[in-house]
């Protein structure tokens, strides 16, 4: 066995045979992946699992949110974003309060113990900056970016459009 399969990861650009007819969204699984390997092990340094930096971002930037609007915000179902702020309470990174005005709403806000998490969520992110785009030149990430922007775009409309459920990334 090579080491690219003991490790789980097709090499660059190799792309199975069923997969031939999507090559793009092949290469998308296959970054995502790789990138959420990376997030995830430096994530877990400061506690915390992949996707759940971003809802505290969301926390950070907006304060306290209704946990529904939180989960829209972040792209989560609701059930997986009531594990995630369960984890993020225990950790002591966000606190959940009854609604005042629904009682059928939680309002999670921002601990004061998150603020030191934010300047380590910042500094994993440009280290996760660097190890995906640190060797593009400024015009391969601008173009990077709007071709992933105009990706986004596409596969949101279609989303927009479909009958099918919302899956979710485990927050």
């Amino acid at each position: 066995m090579n080491d690219d399969a003991e490790a789980g990861t097709a090499p660059t650009g190799e792309v199975p045979s069923a997969a031939r007819r999507g090559p793009i969204s092949h290469a998308i699984f296959r970054v995502a992946r790789a990138h959420k390997m990376v997030a995830g092990h430096l994530l877990r340094e400061v506690g915390l699992h992949p996707s759940q930096e971003l809802v505290m971002m969301e926390l950070w930037e907006h304060g306290a949110l209704r946990q529904g609007d939180l989960a829209r915000r972040v792209g989560s179902d609701a059930a997986t974003m009531t594990r995630s702020v369960k984890r993020l309470e225990q950790a002591g990174f966000v606190r959940r309060i009854p609604s005042s005005t629904d009682k059928r709403s939680v309002i999670v806000e921002p601990t004061p113990a998150s603020i030191a998490l934010r300047r380590q969520v910042e500094a994993i992110w440009a280290e996760l900056e660097r190890t995906a785009a640190g060797d593009f030149t400024p015009a391969e990430r601008e173009q990077a970016l709007i071709s992933l922007n105009r990706l986004e775009e596409a596969l949101s409309r279609h989303a927009a459009t479909s009958a099918e459920p919302e899956c979710s990334d485990s927050l």
